[in-house]
């Protein structure tokens, strides 16, 4: 799942993480992100120590077999920004590719209390473009319309991963997981405190206030986000 920051990702990684048949990793490619990058995020170093830092190695996790059975399913909860202009992306072609979008002017209102100045590829966006134009038609879900009907979207997902869909993905229990990231107490504390998916906004997404030093950055990226739910590889 390549998603952008506040975009539902970890709320998707509990439901995965609740099926018997499912291991899941929590943004394995971040530790190598902030090394690389330098990037001021909170508690940087805390992910870099828990690494891991090379990028080989964390493309291996990424591309073996579920460890603990009898899970025989690897849900990986990627942030689309952690993908590095370098980076040579042909590991990800055989794996079920999935793209989880949301309206920009949610994310920014919601990002901009941690970063002030965010730009387009903090918000993952080109990167999903460029994942969508490499290995698509990549199905892309929207987390509001998601909202709207978690079951039949993660029927549509499990359709496309190829596995059945389990009623308990709709139902966790609350509180942390050993699969947690150590970025967790920063940036999980609404989840940990979740049972389940939260009711669909009832605001206009295009009437959410963003602060005026990014309402360019708002227009700019809402282009880019109707682009990428105009490209759904998703088959109804």
């Amino acid at each position: 799942m390549w998603s952008g920051p506040r975009n539902l990702s970890t709320a998707l990684m509990r439901s995965w993480g609740n099926r018997s048949d499912t291991e899941v990793m929590d943004e394995p490619l971040y530790a190598h992100y902030l090394a690389t990058t330098g990037v001021d995020h909170p508690v940087a170093q805390e992910v870099i120590a828990a690494g891991p830092v090379d990028l080989e190695a964390a493309v291996a996790a990424c591309v073996r077999p579920p460890l603990a059975p009898p899970a025989t399913v690897s849900y990986q909860k990627h942030m689309a920004h952690h993908l590095l202009p370098a980076m040579d992306l042909g590991w990800i072609e055989p794996g079920v590719n999935l793209l989880m979008v949301r309206h920009p002017r949610r994310v920014i209102a919601s990002y901009a209390r941690v970063r002030q100045a965010p730009t387009l590829e903090d918000l993952g966006l080109p990167q999903q473009v460029a994942l969508q134009n490499r290995f698509g038609p990549l199905p892309v879900f929207d987390a509001d319309r998601f909202l709207a009907d978690p079951e039949s979207a993660l029927v549509k997902m499990c359709r496309c991963a190829g596995v059945p869909f389990d009623s308990k993905m709709l139902k966790w229990r609350a509180g942390p997981r050993v699969s947690d990231g150590p970025w967790s107490a920063h940036w999980y504390g609404s989840v940990e405190a979740s049972t389940g998916f939260a009711p669909a906004p009832s605001d206009d997404p295009g009437s959410v206030a963003v602060p005026p030093a990014l309402e360019q950055l708002a227009s700019e990226a809402t282009v880019i986000y109707h682009q990428l739910l105009s490209s759904d590889g998703v088959l109804d």
